[in-house]
């Protein structure tokens, strides 16, 4: 949902640092590169140190990004929010791992779907939270908030996920 909610948002915030529109689109860019680039490494310190750890850094980190995100005061800032977020946010992989290691093989594929259900109704209702709704009290609001979801995500995984090493 944090993606989602700031996605929209976040051509207006560089543009306030008269970012060009090069800049805004690698902005967009560089969470996902840099996703992409740290993926497989957190999914093989999940497999080697555990998943509940991974995951409970990975959404600490997230929280951080969009911490700096909403307190950002620079262009570079703003840079900086997205790269650690990016090599943070690759905990997806770290989730499938996780039902994967839980179900059965029959029930693996309704795991596997809710992952990808959670995914979509994050997608679509963080970018009506993000931006009709949280950005109304603020401009920071919506990442403050995206950064609250983590924190508390993050605390759930360490209290209720007892099956994750």
């Amino acid at each position: 949902m944090g993606f989602g909610i700031i996605l929209p948002l976040l051509p207006y915030i560089a543009e306030k640092y008269q970012a060009n529109p090069f800049q805004i689109g690698m902005l967009t860019a560089s969470y996902s590169f840099f996703q992409l680039v740290a993926s497989p490494i957190i999914g093989r310190l999940s497999d080697r140190y555990g998943r509940k750890k991974i995951l409970i850094i990975s959404q600490f980190g997230s929280a951080v990004g969009y911490l700096l995100l909403g307190i950002a005061g620079n262009l570079p800032l703003l840079f900086i929010s997205r790269i650690v977020d990016g090599i943070t946010g690759g905990n997806i992989s770290i989730a499938q791992a996780y039902i994967a290691d839980v179900t059965d093989k029959k029930n693996r594929a309704k795991g596997m779907g809710m992952i990808g259900a959670a995914f979509g109704l994050g997608f679509i209702f963080g970018q009506a939270l993000g931006g009709e709704i949280f950005f109304r009290f603020g401009k920071d609001t919506p990442f403050i908030f995206a950064a609250l979801i983590r924190f508390l995500l993050a605390g759930y995984i360490w209290k209720k996920s007892k099956t994750l090493v």
